[in-house]
């Protein structure tokens, strides 16, 4: 893809997915149930999509395939900060659907070019608070989504338990922390997660791909 628009995002993001604890994706198996669905939060630190500024603004991504995600056939949607002003709001959305961006870059570019249908982005409110070492996270979406991560618990002592994937070939992270994530989305991708595959990770990336 021929890139017109530079950008680049520092962020922190939380991640919950419908699989078992160590995401087979991330290990270039099947998903643990033959299916994917999936709800990711953003909290942009510092980003620009040109001369548009997305410091301080919030996303969330979320979708669901028939099969792996390699496979198609997906349906995705994403939602942006009320907060962004017009400029912003095309700007993030053209990123989270994979545009401006070169092939293959980005899990963004994956997720779009995997899903054929694509339902119009949603504009709102995003509360969202997460803390990558201690492996928490709220994402709130009033009346859409209502999702949390926690540590994972030792299921003899219940103490909390710490893995981390380290993947220096990922389009997303260079590392992140896992942990436990508990989801419940409404609307036409509905879906319910409940203590499956939680992702925390601080995340860069550009138009190119990941840079560090």
């Amino acid at each position: 893809m021929t890139v017109s628009v530079e950008w680049e995002i520092k962020a922190t993001e939380f991640a919950n997915c419908n699989c078992s604890y160590a995401c087979p994706c991330q290990f270039s198996s099947l998903p643990t149930h033959g299916n994917c669905r999936y709800v990711a939060g953003y909290q942009i630190e510092q980003g620009h999509f040109g001369d548009v500024k997305l410091d301080g603004l919030r996303a969330v991504t979320m979708g669901i395939w028939p099969g792996a995600i390699h496979e198609g056939r997906g349906t995705m949607q994403v939602v942006v900060d009320e907060g962004a002003d017009a400029r912003q709001r095309e700007a993030l959305v053209k990123i989270l659907f994979g545009q401006e961006t070169e092939d293959m870059a980005t899990m963004w570019w994956v997720f779009s070019a995997m899903s054929p249908d694509k339902l119009p982005p949603l504009y709102g409110k995003i509360d969202f608070e997460v803390d990558v070492d201690r492996r928490v996270a709220r994402l709130e979406v009033p009346g859409v989504i209502s999702s949390k991560g926690e540590p994972i618990r030792n299921i003899v002592s219940g103490a909390e338990h710490r893995v981390r994937i380290d993947f220096p070939q990922s389009f997303e992270f260079k590392q992140a922390e896992i942990g436990s994530g508990t989801s419940k989305i409404s609307g036409p991708l509905a879906m319910e997660l409940k203590d499956s595959y939680g992702q925390f990770a601080h995340i860069h990336l550009s138009h190119k791909g990941r840079l560090n």
